[in-house]
């Protein structure tokens, strides 16, 4: 599978979900539409493109976001981005402080919510796609190893990955140099969600991706 063929799939989902059909459970439809080998495919790509924003600028315009992030928050906010389709998440890829443009961010902001973007469920759409169509007996998580193994790749640690440049997400100064518009939504005088406590945030009620 290819990153054409992946975003297809995700579009697809996007396009089949609707406010009484969460793109998760969209997601889990169509990818159990494979074969087991396809989902492990999919699965790989996802692999890829999760691990291209473990990027310490897209983590502070999570911080922002999310008002705080812990590391488990970090992953449910880069599958809330791929949720996003193809469009927004190059545009967060390339820029992330392009974020305070998302409908979804605008409102959530407005109102001081944390849930914007994290959606934790993407993150294990393969396993239960796969679960579903290989029956008892067969577990997902043994046949990517393999699959894996097949293909002469081993786990990658995403902390040795090229993170970028760090920074401190607590000095307002520099956030507001780094994400000037995220800042300006989120970096109030009165009133900071970065100040929160960097608690787990897996996106609970926020089952639709926004369009």
């Amino acid at each position: 599978m290819d990153t054409s063929a992946f975003w297809t799939i995700i579009e697809a989902a996007r396009s089949a979900g609707g406010p009484d059909r969460p793109f998760g459970e969209a997601l889990v439809d169509e990818l159990a539409a494979l074969t087991k080998d396809g989902i492990l495919r999919y699965q790989e790509r996802f692999d890829e493109v999760h691990d291209a924003v473990y990027r310490w600028d897209v983590w502070a315009a999570a911080y922002l976001i999310g008002g705080g992030c812990s590391d488990d928050s970090f992953m449910d906010f880069r599958a809330g981005l791929i949720a996003l389709g193809r469009d927004w998440y190059e545009r967060a890829a390339a820029c992330p402080d392009s974020l305070a443009e998302h409908p979804a961010v605008i409102a959530a902001a407005d109102v001081y919510r944390d849930e914007a973007l994290f959606y934790e469920e993407v993150n294990y759409a393969a396993s239960e796609a796969f679960e579903r169509i290989a029956g008892d007996g067969e577990d997902f998580y043994e046949a990517w190893d393999a699959y894996r193994a097949s293909q002469g790749s081993a786990e990658e640690d995403s902390d040795s990955e090229d993170m970028g440049e760090d920074f401190d997400f607590d000095d307002p100064d520099e956030m507001r140099r780094r994400l000037p518009r995220l800042s300006a939504l989120y970096l109030r005088e009165t009133s900071s969600p970065c100040t929160a406590s960097a608690g787990d945030r897996g996106g609970e009620g926020w089952g639709q991706p926004p369009h």
